[in-house]
């Protein structure tokens, strides 16, 4: 299995979930089901340090002008996220009233709760939460900016080697088997389809709008790179397909670092960019909470004012940087909002809930898939030649 590639495995992951999940009795189940549930405490044990391990000596590489690219990362991040959000709110409000009928709103209770639980678990409480990572990766990797000695930065740059180890080594080779496991007991739980099937317009028109916005991120950092767009978005498919998996952006961190690196972004420049955006580029899931809202106030009827949902999308943008890396967590983030600006009571919040997780995982790729495109922009700008990446330079457990 392992000759085959990362990519191949994945779709044979979700291929054999999908199948065996109609036929295999739930004991057999629960045992992939607790498989899960330890793998992803690991991942959320690890995330933190993978975001601490690679952010840190990575900015701290970039020298005294990483303060800046920091902050230009950040701003296309969230300017590309704005741009989805925005693009989704046109298109939506164009389309949806002549799709839906009013009236039409139906309560569907959270398809989480129709999955099969694992035997046991067990609890591995991260050292400290995501945001705290990363501002902890800012200050520290600054601070080694204009640090006299390089004593702190050849022990950032050997956690990172602990950290790629660990990535190359345990969470790519399991990732097949999690894949696996989400997708056999989304199959038995049997709710996440009754879900689709309610929004299944929207669910096509949301799926078109992502193709569209990938499309354009990679054309933009295709005519800023000289690089061919389309060949840079299929290296970028096992990163799509590992997070059509893991519904997780911080999850699929591994092999999106690995593919941007092989599109020819520099590996210091990838290990900055890729992390970071990983949490705070959320163009994809934008894209979906912006246009599934939509749906749901057309179909209860309510008045959509422009102005305060451009409010909402700008406030979303920035909202969503709170969102753990897990399944979900973006839709979470965002539950307060829909409340307080486009004022969504309790039942409708839930659907909108309902209908984001069945179909999480389209926006997370989205999200992970247009991190590559934003990592080339930012190795272009900051004077990387990305038609020649050096070989010499790729972290070796990442590679091969």
């Amino acid at each position: 299995m392992r000759k085959l590639g990362l990519l191949p495995r994945i779709g044979i992951a979700i291929v054999l979930g999908i199948v065996l999940g109609l036929f295999l009795p739930e004991a057999v189940v629960r045992v992939f089901v607790t498989f899960n549930g330890l793998f992803s405490s690991f991942l959320g044990f690890i995330i933190p340090l993978i975001i601490v391990g690679l952010i840190t000596p990575a900015i701290g590489e970039l020298g005294r002008g990483a303060g800046k690219w920091l902050g230009v990362t950040a701003g296309i991040a969230y300017g590309s996220t704005v741009f989805a959000g925005l693009m989704a709110f046109l298109i939506s409000w164009a389309l949806l009233p002549r799709m839906l009928q009013a009236g039409d709103f139906t309560e569907l209770t959270n398809p989480e709760e129709a999955l099969l639980g694992p035997y046991f678990t067990v609890e591995m409480a991260p050292v400290f939460g995501v945001m705290t990572a990363l501002v902890l990766s800012f200050v520290v990797g600054l601070g080694l900016t204009v640090l006299p000695t390089d004593g702190l930065q050849r022990g950032f740059n050997e956690l990172r080697t602990i950290i790629e180890t660990v990535i190359a080594k345990v969470i790519i080779p399991l990732l097949p088997v999690y894949i696996f496991g989400i997708f056999l007991n989304m199959t038995v739980a049997g709710q996440v389809a009754e879900v689709i099937a309610t929004f299944l317009g929207v669910i096509v028109l949301v799926f078109a709008m992502t193709a569209v916005l990938l499309l354009l991120q990679y054309a933009v950092a295709g005519s800023m790179t000289g690089r061919n767009p389309l060949k840079a978005l299929k290296t970028m498919s096992p990163a799509y397909l590992t997070a059509l998996g893991t519904s997780s952006s911080a999850a699929t961190i591994p092999v999106t670092l690995r593919q941007a690196i092989e599109i020819g972004v520099r590996p210091q420049v990838a290990s900055f960019t890729v992390p970071l955006c990983a949490t705070i580029h959320l163009a994809g899931s934008t894209l979906k909470i912006v246009s599934f809202s939509l749906a749901v106030m057309v179909l209860a009827g309510i008045e959509i004012n422009a102005p305060i949902f451009i409010g909402f999308i700008l406030m979303l943008g920035i909202t969503m940087v709170a969102a753990p890396g897990v399944p979900g967590g973006a839709i979470f983030a965002a539950s307060g909002l829909l409340s307080s600006m486009l004022g969504f009571t309790e039942p409708q919040v839930g659907l909108m809930i309902a209908t984001y997780i069945a179909i999480d995982s389209f926006g997370t790729a989205t999200n992970v898939t247009g991190d590559g495109a934003i990592a080339m922009v930012v190795d272009k700008l900051s004077g990387g030649r990305v038609d020649e990446p050096a070989p010499e330079e790729m972290p070796e457990p990442l590679v091969g």
